[in-house]
């Protein structure tokens, strides 16, 4: 297993008085973080796949919890999407079991229903965990190890099982898209069309970085303009895509009130549209390469808290930033280059706001996606 940089987080707020929620998609390690924490303790393991622990969870009240918990002082409970009112039983165990350290994951399903939003108001401390990021990869083996798998990283992604099934990437990848991230979705959403939803699907993929609109999407997919919106925000609740917003404030000319989409996962978006050809024969590698460094910046600083807030960056007259990221009042402009190459910023962004540049390319970007979260 990965070291995972949530672990040592996770730790430090056990018995602290409060839930602790692990979020993410299916598959990205969220039990096997949880069961390594506590690896060498004594816990309750309750898992919502099972019926049994369905029925018995499923609006018990407080006598039947009682029976439930017994003595046990931890308490883990997996897959907590599945089961019925899950968010007032974890209030009640919250609330009338003092002593009692629930950790609770849940995949992206578990945010659809926003069963926990309101009865777990002030009760719980929630993370998200993402595929593995590129720094816990390197972490763990090394330097030379993840540089000479660094093309394989950009085609396949960083899902664990990926990972640890090399030379049967493509249909781990199958299986992760057919058996989980679609059954999640189309269970627990009112999307009732899933071929729609694969249209939508490889539309998103094949404008990856780019700006989209939704009413071109709308037109290409055979929807109306409002149920694209809907099912975009059902897709980044299902951590399959997140969107970037333009970044605007003083400039008149400034672009605004449009939005890159992004995937969390290289693989995934390159087994949606079913290429994994090699880096120097595909048209799409800038795309990969920015959509990697965008990912892998989301992880971080939603790991590290780093407060940041993430932009892309556009005029009418066409000059771009491919990111920009505001952190305490300070801003500063990325560009991505595969290759290393001269980059003029737009002086007037530069000027206006104050800001840092910085070209990212192939030979410095580890210091993009490892960031100091002081």
């Amino acid at each position: 297993m990965l070291k995972r940089h949530l672990e040592s987080t996770i730790k430090n707020k056990i018995n602290t008085g409060k839930a602790i929620v692990l979020v993410g998609a299916r598959q990205v390690g969220k039990t096997t973080l949880l069961k390594s924490i506590l690896y060498d303790l004594e816990y309750l393991f309750l898992d919502g796949d099972d019926p049994t622990v369905r029925n018995l969870l499923s609006n018990p009240n407080t006598e039947q919890i009682r029976t439930i918990i017994g003595d046990n002082k931890l308490i883990f409970l997996d897959e907590a999407q599945r089961i019925q009112g899950i968010g007032l039983t974890l209030k009640i165990i919250t609330d009338q079991f003092k002593k009692v350290q629930l950790l609770v994951s849940g995949s992206s399903s578990f945010d659809l229903g926003n069963e926990l939003n309101e009865p777990l108001t002030g009760r719980k401390w929630e993370y998200e965990l993402f595929p593995i990021s590129w720094e816990e990869y390197e972490d763990s083996i090394g330097f030379l190890k993840s540089e000479q798998q660094f093309e394989n990283r950009l085609l396949y992604g960083f899902y664990p099982e990926v990972i640890n099934n090399q030379g049967n990437e493509k249909e781990t990848l199958k299986n992760l898209v057919n058996s989980y991230l679609y059954r999640d979705i189309l269970a627990f959403s009112d999307i009732r069309k899933p071929e729609v939803l694969e249209k939508l699907l490889q539309a998103l993929a094949l404008q990856m970085g780019s700006e989209v609109n939704y009413n071109e999407l709308a037109q290409t997919v055979g929807i109306n303009k409002t149920t694209v919106q809907n099912y975009i925000d059902i897709l980044e609740k299902g951590y399959i895509v997140f969107r970037l917003n333009s970044f605007s404030r003083n400039l008149r000319n400034e672009i605004k009130q449009t939005r890159k989409i992004y995937f969390f996962d290289n693989g995934i978006r390159n087994m949606i549209i079913g290429n994994f050809n090699p880096l120097e024969l595909r048209v799409d590698k800038g795309a990969l390469w920015e959509n990697f460094l965008v990912s892998e910046r989301l992880k971080q600083n939603k790991y590290k808290e780093s407060y940041s807030k993430m932009f892309f960056w556009r005029n009418q007259q066409q000059q771009e930033i491919d990111f920009v990221e505001e952190r305490a009042g300070e801003i500063t402009a990325y560009e991505f280059k595969w290759n290393k190459k001269k980059v003029k910023f737009p002086e007037k962004f530069i000027m206006t706001y104050n800001a840092q540049s910085h070209l990212i390319d192939r030979s410095n970007f580890r210091k993009f996606v490892k960031i100091d979260n002081k």
